[in-house]
C-alpha cells in the first residue's frame, strides 16, 4: 500500500514540473468526459464527475478546459467515444498489477500493453488472477505542512476513514470507497491541503523488490502510465524509498 501511495505522490510531483503534465491533463480530462457521459454533467449529482473535476483542478487544469470535457461527455460538444476496461498482469518477481484503460480502440490498447509488459519483465494474466489481492478504497494524500496530525486524525476518523499513515511530506488517509466523498469533504473543510485523491485499488499484501528488480518494476510502471490508453496502474510492490525517490 505504501509503495503505491508513495509512487502516486512522486508521479504527480513530476507531472507538475515537466513535460508529463500534458499527458496527465489528457488522462484527467478523459476521466471527466467519461464520468459526465455515464452519470450526467452536474458534479453535485454525479460523485464520479465531482471527483474527476476536483482531481483536474488539483493538477491546475484550466476551468474552461474542464467545462469543455464535461460538454464532450454529455454530447453538447463533439468528442471521442471511449470504452473502459481493466486488465490484470504480473510484473518482475510476480508483482501483481491492475491496469485500467480508457480507449477508442481496445485492440490497439491490449496490443500495446502486451508489448510494454513483455519488454519490461511482465506478462498479461487471466481475468481474476490478481484482482483478489486488491481492495477498492479511497486514497487521499495531504500536505503534512497544512494540518496538524492529531487534528487530521480526529477529522478523518470521525468522517469514516479506516487508516492514516505518515511519510516524509504527506499524510495518507485510507477510507472505504463508499465514504470517500464524506472523508475528503471533511478534510477540506478542516483546512488541510489535499495533493492527490482517488478511488484506488490498494493491495492487501506486497512483494518486496530490491536493486535490479525494483528499477525494472519502476520502468514498467513508467512505460504503462506513459501509454495514452492507460488511465491508472496499481501494483503491490514494496520498494525502498531511496530507489523510489531516484525514479
Amino acid at each position: 500500500m505504501a509503495g503505491h501511495s508513495k509512487w502516486a505522490s512522486i508521479k504527480h510531483k513530476k507531472a507538475a514540473n515537466d513535460a508529463k503534465r500534458g499527458k496527465l491533463w489528457s488522462k484527467l480530462l478523459k476521466e471527466v468526459s467519461i464520468a459526465a457521459r455515464l452519470g450526467g454533467g452536474d458534479p453535485e449529482m454525479n460523485p464520479r464527475l465531482r471527483t474527476a473535476v476536483q482531481s483536474a483542478k488539483a493538477s491546475n487544469v484550466p476551468n474552461d478546459t474542464i467545462t469543455r470535457a464535461v460538454q464532450k461527455g454529455t454530447g453538447e460538444l463533439e468528442g471521442v467515444d471511449y470504452e473502459e476496461a481493466t486488465y490484470e498482469a504480473y510484473g518482475p518477481a510476480g508483482v501483481a498489477i491492475m491496469i485500467e484503460i480508457m480507449t477508442d480502440n481496445k485492440n490497439r490498447a491490449i496490443s500495446e500493453i502486451r508489448y510494454i509488459l513483455s519488454r519490461n519483465g511482465g506478462n498479461l494474466g487471466e481475468r481474476g488472477c490478481v484482482a483478489w489481492i486488491f481492495n477498492k478504497c479511497g486514497l487521499i494524500l495531504i500536505d503534512r505542512d497544512s494540518v496538524d496530525e492529531e487534528s487530521l486524525l480526529t477529522i478523518a476518523l470521525e468522517a469514516g476513514a479506516e487508516d492514516i499513515n505518515t511519510s516524509d511530506d504527506v499524510f495518507e488517509v485510507i477510507s472505504p470507497f463508499e465514504v470517500f466523498e464524506d472523508v475528503r469533504s471533511a478534510i477540506e473543510m478542516g483546512g488541510a491541503r489535499i495533493t492527490h485523491s482517488e478511488i484506488a485499488m490498494l493491495p492487501q499484501t506486497t512483494v518486496a523488490l530490491e536493486d535490479k528488480e525494483a528499477r525494472q518494476m519502476l520502468r514498467l510502471m513508467d512505460a504503462l502510465e506513459d501509454n495514452d490508453d492507460v488511465q491508472k496502474v496499481y501494483a503491490n510492490f514494496d520498494i525502498p524509498d531511496e530507489i523510489l525517490d531516484a525514479a
